[in-house]
């Protein structure tokens, strides 16, 4: 409907240029917006107070003008000019007939747009180091990533869903490291552990399938480990002696041994990632791996085309990019002194990959905690002599879980966080997909443990399933009373839709494409999460409050079909976000 007013006001102004009333060259961007006051119509438009001013003429006045110029439409009632002169546009019966029969005609498909019909983008999120379980905050960009993707396909863009596996670098080094120490202890060895290493049962998990495969194979004595290493923290420095038992494991191990506790580590924590996504509902079409940038050539491609166009130095043993004259805050190193490059460096090469790749926008969700990649990947951008314009990013705050009206400090299994696997097995998958993303992904989230289990309407995922399983169970009421749905008797009778309740409704329904649209322009999956909450209060009032099997044949059937098309928008937004739609509660 907003797109319909948008096209009857546009052929409005044009028939007032070509009168010469309004100046030829003005092209004002016309915006159309839902009125709060139905008393007010249904949509508002200020273009007259725009415009006045290039017009030369009072805003009411033009407004009148434009009424008078509006092209006649079926879906529209009446036009009023209200207060200043906003033209308010009231939506007529023809019209609500038409969306019930799209809504009902569509199925699933009601609400999306044709697939490729906006740009493509590609869509990266996610994205944790495979260095331990997902945990809560994971679960937070991965629930809004992935119901941002369905959104953006749903409005018409072609999304590609990408995990960047960082499988390459010191953390990683780290882990295998922290695999084989236990792997030793599982031997019989005594060794220390060091203050950097990654702690944890799943550490302990990995080093028994070492040993599994292994045997004795990598086993050594704690004395031929620690021999000669600095000392560890506190009184010692904990990363030069992380970094020397990274050192020892690779010369006692050799290149085969070392990379059997590296693989098995990196293996077994990307299948546990990717199997916790999968049953959480978040797949991608590609995990990247990071040392395929190596073994393709991209890195050393993104470094040569950065040193041509003039963005790298040498200073100190190390390559250096300009970055703080690319608007970063400072300079970035992107081979250090021993010849490696940088995850900096990596990350470079991955976003020319990307843009390669990927005509369109190249999405970024990264948590709050890693704003500051924001003006660095754009530096590296204009370093690459990409368009910075090209990407995008979008920053998830952090989820801070309440139980008991407390805040939860610690996990009992790890030790240290609350896993995403724990907390879907304690609220289920639902419950966590739609806490996760009704409130916006730029403002901190209070995850309330107790309300999320709960069955009460006080909970909104169930109060949204609740609407839907009273909806399915209209329809087993009308079988067992051997009756029908006509939706064309339904259909003849939209008319017979007076009440307030169904009015609302109506319009309710009808808003779903326009809510899709503006959930994917603003990348914003609360504001669908907030529509579905209130569509279902809207339903919850109607069915309280009117009978739907009634005797009067048009009468039942002009409300079944809206009873219909209300669970056929709660689906398909409820797909849309992840959560499931029970027939019965």
């Amino acid at each position: 409907m907003r797109a319909h007013i948008e096209e009857l006001i546009s052929q409005a102004l044009g028939y007032l240029k070509r009168e010469g009333q309004l100046p030829a060259d003005v092209e004002p961007a016309i915006e159309i917006e839902h009125t709060r006051d139905r008393n007010h119509g249904d949509y508002a438009c200020n273009i007259a107070m725009v415009l006045a001013k290039p017009a030369g003429m009072r805003p009411r006045d033009l407004a009148e003008m434009l009424r008078e110029r509006l092209p006649a439409s079926k879906r529209v009632e009446r036009v009023e000019i209200a207060g200043p002169g906003f033209l308010n546009f009231f939506a007529s019966t023809h019209y609500f007939k038409v969306v019930l029969r799209d809504i009902l005609a569509a199925g699933k498909d009601y609400g999306t747009a044709a697939e490729g019909s906006r740009e493509d983008v590609l869509l990266e999120f996610v994205s944790a180091n495979p260095t331990g379980p997902l945990h809560v905050g994971h679960g937070r960009g991965a629930a809004y990533g992935a119901s941002l993707a369905n959104i953006l396909r749903a409005a018409g863009h072609r999304v590609h869903r990408e995990y960047y596996v960082n499988d390459h670098g010191r953390q990683m080094d780290i882990l295998a490291v922290s695999v084989w120490l236990r792997y030793l202890e599982l031997s019989g060895e005594k060794v220390g552990f060091p203050e950097k290493g990654y702690r944890g049962d799943y550490i302990y998990d990995i080093a028994r399938e070492v040993r599994k495969r292994h045997g004795d194979d990598l086993r050594h004595s704690g004395m031929a480990v620690a021999e000669g290493l600095p000392a560890d923290g506190p009184d010692g420095d904990s990363e030069k002696h992380v970094d020397a038992l990274i050192a020892r494991a690779r010369e006692l191990l050799s290149g085969s041994g070392y990379q059997a506790c590296f693989n098995a580590a990196l293996e077994s924590m990307v299948d546990d990632i990717r199997e916790d996504l999968g049953a959480f509902g978040v797949n991608f079409e590609r995990w990247f791996s990071e040392r395929e940038l190596e073994s393709s050539g991209a890195l050393e491609r993104a470094l040569k085309r950065l040193d041509a166009q003039g963005w790298l130095y040498e200073k100190e043993g190390a390559i250096w990019f300009k970055a703080t004259e690319l608007g970063d805050d400072k300079d970035r190193v992107v081979v250090r002194e021993n010849g490696r490059t940088t995850y900096f460096a990596s990350d470079v090469a991955y976003l020319l990959d990307k843009l390669e790749r990927c005509k369109g926008t190249s999405l970024y969700i990264f948590g709050a905690d890693h704003h500051g990649y924001v003006p660095r990947l754009k530096a590296a951008a204009r370093g690459l002599d990409e368009d910075p314009e090209r990407l995008e990013f979008q920053l998830v705050q952090f989820a801070v879980l309440y139980r008991d009206g407390k805040k939860v400090q610690m996990s009992t299994r790890s030790g240290s966080f609350v896993t995403l696997r724990e907390l879907r097995e304690e609220v289920g998958n639902d419950a966590a997909r739609y806490f996760y993303v009704m409130r916006s992904h730029e403002q901190h989230l209070d995850f309330d443990l107790d309300l999320a289990r709960s069955r009460a309407n006080e909970n909104p995922v169930y109060y949204i399933q609740y609407a839907h399983a009273r909806i399915m169970s209209v329809f087993r009421e009308l079988d067992s009373r051997g009756q029908r749905h006509n939706q064309a008797i339904g259909e003849a009778a939209v008319a017979r839709l007076e009440t307030e309740h169904e009015q609302q409704l109506l319009r309710q329904v009808g808003r779903f494409p326009e809510v899709i649209e503006n959930a994917a322009r603003q990348r914003a999956a609360h504001v669908l999460a907030h529509y579905l909450h209130d569509l279902a209060a809207g339903f919850h009032s109607w069915y309280n409050a009117t009978p739907f099997l009634v005797d009067d044949e048009d009468l039942r059937n002009a409300r079944l079909n809206l009873v219909a098309a209300v669970g056929q928008v709660l689906r398909n937004g409820l797909d849309l976000i992840g959560v499931s739609a029970p027939e019965e509660m």
